[in-house]
């Protein structure tokens, strides 16, 4: 049985550690800061509670639960691992720090995968014995509810890591896609960067308030993106499929993205999207809205497995 190794148990580490437990992995868990690692279990046990109340486990909390276990260091947390699932800093200079100790920790076989949001692995293992075996395997916030993983290896990454990887993914219930080629931010944060953008562009052009672009998404395009891609769902607005909506729409979509320059995230733009959400949402109840929409993550993850197609 595959044994794994989450080093940093902070938000995306805890998600880790339950997508790997209740797919019925041992896990270790490491946090640098004393006390995180063992803190995180009583958080994670109440995520599980409510994965079993909306029906997405079947198997009791505490079963599930039972297979993560605070590790006291770090050479604990790796022994005897198949895969560690790094989540440390965002930062390039402490992951190639965490990456070095990582492959000295490590046996050769056992493969290295990090959670980073947009640092693509050549930069943080070209100098390492074992680089072969490292790869990004970058998770949607929240991993345990939305499912997808972008694997992205180094130019120098052993394409049987990138397979096994792909494969344990699939194994504990993601959904692993591969990148062929690094990319700056990778596949799914550009998709996201080119519709955040426009989304400022709009208020900061006075065309649209916040309010109605976020629902032209949630009541709008999300709804066909929660259960198809933009490939399928343009394949479909037309009759004759993909090359059909090309003819019909090509010259208006061409010339819209003609229009569309970068985005510098400016502090004016910035500071009026960010009045507009706390009007909406006051600061102290972030944590509470985000519990909220998991829970409505769950309800939709539910009902999509009671479809078929």
């Amino acid at each position: 049985m595959d044994q794994v190794a989450v080093v940093g148990a902070g938000l995306i580490g805890r998600a880790w550690a339950m997508v790997f437990a209740r797919a019925g992995v041992p896990v270790r868990l490491w946090d640098k800061m004393p006390g995180v690692a063992e803190g995180a279990l009583a958080l994670i046990a109440e995520r599980l509670a409510d994965l079993r109340a909306a029906g997405l486990v079947t198997e009791a909390p505490e079963a599930i639960a039972a297979r993560i276990t605070a590790a006291p260091t770090i050479a604990d947390c790796v022994a005897g691992a198949t895969h560690v699932q790094e989540n440390g800093p965002e930062r390039l200079a402490p992951k190639q720090e965490l990456f070095a100790e990582l492959d000295r920790l490590c046996g050769p076989e056992v493969v290295l995968a990090s959670s980073t949001s947009g640092i693509p692995a050549s930069e943080f293992t070209g100098n390492l014995a074992g680089r072969g075996r490292c790869l990004v395997a970058h998770p949607v916030n929240p991993p345990y509810l939305v499912p997808l993983v972008e694997l992205v290896g180094a130019p120098w990454t052993d394409p049987d890591v990138v397979a096994r990887t792909r494969a344990l993914m699939a194994r504990v219930g993601q959904v692993p896609v591969v990148a062929l080629k690094e990319t700056r931010g990778f596949v799914l944060n550009r998709l996201q960067a080119a519709l955040v953008a426009e989304a400022f562009r709009m208020v900061r052009d006075g065309v649209m308030s916040v309010e109605d672009v976020d629902a032209c998404v949630k009541d709008g395009l999300g709804l066909r993106w929660s259960f198809m891609g933009p490939f399928e769902t343009i394949d479909l607005n037309a009759p004759g499929g993909v090359a059909d909506y090309a003819e019909r729409f090509g010259p208006l979509m061409g010339g819209i993205t003609e229009e569309q320059t970068p985005f510098d995230y400016d502090a004016a733009t910035v500071g009026r999207v960010a009045e507009e959400r706390r009007a909406a949402l006051p600061l102290g109840s972030i944590e509470e809205r985000s519990g909220w929409r998991d829970r409505r993550l769950m309800a939709l993850i539910a009902h999509k497995r009671g479809q078929a197609g």
